[in-house]
């Protein structure tokens, strides 16, 4: 089964946020911090299940070459991405930000 992909709001400035440090730090390298976002986003729907859950009903897929993760929920047979986090970040603040989100 495949589940259907859903975008909270506040996801767009996540990867925003993220894509523009990177490219600050080197010209193309927020780009390549979208497409491991984006090809990540592909594999969710297909086997959500795989990624472990962290936090709740929150699961947590690891982006390849980047310390940030995908933090989303199974909701039926839809997959919700609810951010898009650095890994350094505060496990309490993080917490918190996800439950504002729901």
């Amino acid at each position: 089964m495949t589940y259907a992909l859903r975008f909270q709001p506040e996801v767009e400035g996540d990867v925003r946020s993220g894509r523009a440090w990177y490219e600050g730090k080197s010209r193309g390298l927020g780009d390549e911090l979208l497409r491991m976002f984006y090809a990540s986003c592909e594999e969710l729907p297909r086997n959500p299940h795989l990624y472990p859950q962290v936090h709740r009903d929150f699961r947590r897929c690891l982006l390849r070459r980047f310390p940030y993760a995908i933090y989303f929920t199974i909701e039926e047979d839809i997959v919700v991405v609810f951010g898009l986090f650095h890994c350094a970040r505060d496990p309490r603040r993080l917490r918190e930000t996800l439950r504002n989100r729901q």
